[in-house]
């Protein structure tokens, strides 16, 4: 089989040759190793023989999403300011939001070092704040969605694997504009306030997603932020209160496209997966093991299998820090119990991918590891 044919095939519960394998970013996200810019970690020696074996020997899935523009970009700098700047080895992106006499500052940093973007100062700070950001006139959040560049991705890509549609839910939204302890506190203490601005980012969010389904039929997707409402964060009732009502929705627009909706949740989904299922995706990921995680990768796949195409369950910092040996034992633990019994596909995939400058020759093993035990299954 083809990457692209046992991927469809494990999103659709058909047979299959062998597992499929993913790097998940590795493979997915754009990285180029040639770029010389100061802030590409992958253009350390290191990484290039990790990429090349993703590139020639995984299953691969891109990770991309459509090119947007505000539909009213005249009336949004009305209220929106954004400046970037760049000192030592920080670069910094400072958006302001001026609105209802107030000022709202969010700093996002990103160093050269690490390839991640650390928010230092959250835009909505108080319950005014989030008032405040409620009194935006709802067409400044209103985005077109230009999918051509998928399309071209997805050609150039043939039979090597398939795009997966990245996106945000609703939640992802609004807990990333509060620190994670005002986003909780304000879930928990004012459901009300909180519901609003979650249905004040849902409704640009849904349209989006309607435009890309209708331009992107049968594309495999990753919907990403349901993880904010796992444990210890939420308790399950507000799982199936924040996420349910406005994520279900997205996942059954892409479900009437013919594509694969695969939510994405990091962490502890014992309790959450039955209100998952409740809104029908097709796949989830990372099912990390514990202790990052509170259930096993077979009893997910005894309990739920039958109805979802299972995406993991390496965890990443295992790949770094386990010797070969070790990680050998939990690759092929991982192979087995995906694969037990009756049920849809497994995709062999780690919960992330390292970001730092350098990959060690123990982090490329294991790499080689994944993609050797999976070729020999």
């Amino acid at each position: 089989m083809t990457s692209r044919e046992r991927l469809l095939a494990s999103l659709q519960g058909l047979p299959v040759d062998r597992p499929a394998v993913s790097f998940y970013e590795i493979g997915g996200l754009r990285m180029d190793p040639d770029d010389p810019d100061p802030f590409n970690i992958y253009n350390d020696p290191s990484w290039r023989p990790l990429l090349q074996l993703a590139e020639q020997q995984t299953d691969l899935i891109r990770m991309r999403w459509p090119r947007l523009t505000f539909r009213h970009p005249e009336l949004r700098q009305e209220f929106f300011q954004d400046r970037q700047c760049a000192h030592d080895d920080v670069r910094e992106r400072r958006t302001s939001l001026k609105i209802g006499g107030r000022e709202l500052t969010q700093i996002q940093q990103r160093r050269a070092t690490v390839d991640t973007v650390w928010t230092i100062e959250h835009m909505l700070k108080s319950e005014e704040d989030v008032r405040a950001f409620l009194s935006l006139p709802d067409e400044i959040l209103m985005q077109d969605a230009d999918c051509s560049e998928i399309h071209q991705e997805s050609q150039a890509l043939g039979q090597r694997g398939l795009v997966m549609i990245d996106t945000p839910d609703p939640l992802c939204q609004a807990a990333t504009t509060m620190s994670m302890e005002d986003y909780t506190v304000l879930a928990f203490s004012n459901p009300q306030l909180f519901h609003a601005l979650l249905a004040k980012l849902a409704a640009p969010l849904h349209a989006v997603t309607e435009s890309v389904a209708r331009a992107c039929p049968g594309f495999l997707w990753r919907i990403f932020g349901p993880e904010y409402a796992s444990e210890p964060y939420l308790p399950p009732r507000l799982f199936a209160e924040y996420v349910v009502p406005y994520t279900g929705p997205m996942v059954k627009t892409i479900r009437q496209s013919g594509g694969y909706a695969r939510l994405h949740c990091h962490g502890r989904i014992r309790n959450i997966l039955p209100h998952i299922l409740s809104m029908n995706p097709a796949a989830i990921d990372p099912i990390e093991p514990p202790p990052q995680g509170d259930v096993s990768l077979i009893d997910v796949r005894r309990e739920y299998g039958r109805a979802l195409t299972l995406f993991g369950n390496l965890e990443a910092a295992d790949i770094e820090n386990l010797d070969p040996p070790q990680f050998a034992q939990r690759v092929a633990s991982a192979l087995r119990d995906g694969t037990a019994g009756e049920g849809r596909g497994f995709v062999l995939l780690p919960s992330a991918c390292p970001y730092g400058r350098s990959i060690t020759p123990r982090t490329l093993a294991n790499y080689e590891t994944m993609v050797r035990l999976t070729r020999e299954f």
